[in-house]
């Protein structure tokens, strides 16, 4: 399309990440139409970022000295240590200001489809950095993508025989976002990786030994043992009989008793009192009613005869 310098230009621009020929063709004419002043300074920044600033000899980060601004301080926790694939990685955590330790760059992920393997990483800096005592856990901040997956599963199973403490960074529902347009990976993880907001007591509860005899409805043995006590002496059982001191007591005597000798309401003033259906008429003394039995329960074992053709079925509860 177009040739000499234009051209060459164009070309070496759509070698880079994310510029096509037309993002080329639009950034090459931006070029010749900008003042010179500013396309020198333009120049000038490129070649001093490559020859001034190089990679961190300890971590991988970007630095214009041997040992970067974050290996230099002596305030961060040498204990931890956050593992990310690139330098613009640590930009972004340290952004958050939650993070105080500090990071290693890989320079990349394991791609077999782009042939970057195990061993094109700084895997072997990072075991190298863990042979230090003071180093207590390992975070893997990977991408959450098929490359990040695999070197994350690789580096887990590569520490877990040194004994360091190896997490992975959680994901899940982004801020602001909606569950319905979530996806079933990233809502799967949201709920594994859900937290407690408030802790519950019913699980106290439940571990008490002191609660072990109550039911679900709140009754404990001891409430249990005064309602049967009570529904015993309802039903006449040998729990709940009176006594003969006890009758005794609650009885009053025939000279005290209504309809007695010495009481006006006795016809004959002896004590008798006239009692409907009786021979005479007269009984000595108040009429007590009988206790109640309980009942007596069906006999499960008990076998009934099957009718025959043409008999009636006898009914078993009619004794």
């Amino acid at each position: 399309m177009y040739q000499g310098a234009v051209q060459n230009l164009i070309d070496e621009l759509g070698r880079l990440p994310g510029v096509g020929p037309k993002s080329a063709q639009r950034i090459a004419f931006y070029i010749l139409n900008s003042p010179t002043d500013e396309m020198e300074k333009l120049a000038s920044a490129i070649t001093t970022v490559k020859t001034k600033v190089s990679f961190c000899e300890i971590c991988g980060n970007i630095s214009e000295t041997p040992k970067c601004s974050i290996c230099r301080d002596t305030r961060r926790d040498s204990s931890l240590i956050c593992v990310v694939e690139e330098p613009k990685d640590v930009s972004a955590i340290e952004r958050t200001g939650s993070f105080t330790g500090r990071y290693h760059v890989l320079g990349g992920s394991i791609n077999p489809m782009q042939g970057i393997g195990p061993e094109r990483l700084r895997i072997r800096e990072l075991v190298t950095r863990l042979a230090d005592e003071e180093v207590q856990e390992i975070i893997l901040a990977m991408d959450p993508n098929l490359e990040g997956e695999a070197t994350a599963t690789y580096l887990s199973r590569m520490l877990t025989p040194i004994g360091i403490t190896v997490s992975r960074l959680a994901s899940g529902l982004p801020v602001g976002g909606d569950l319905e347009y979530a996806d079933e990976i990233t809502l799967g993880r949201a709920m594994e990786g859900r937290r407690v907001l408030t802790p519950g007591q019913r699980h106290d509860a439940a571990d008490d030994p002191g609660n072990e005899a109550a039911d679900h409805d709140g009754t404990t043995d001891e409430n249990r043992s005064s309602i049967e006590g009570a529904t015993d002496n309802e039903a006449g059982t040998p729990e709940g009989a009176a006594t003969g001191a006890d009758r005794s007591e609650a009885d009053p005597s025939p000279g005290d008793r209504p309809g007695g000798p010495d009481s006006p309401d006795s016809p004959d003033g002896l004590g008798r009192t006239e009692v409907p259906g009786s021979e005479d008429g007269t009984r000595e003394g108040p009429v007590q009613a009988p206790a109640q039995q309980p009942a007596q329960p069906a006999d499960p074992n008990r076998r009934y005869p099957t009718p025959r053709r043409g008999e009636k079925f006898a009914n078993p509860w009619a004794d």
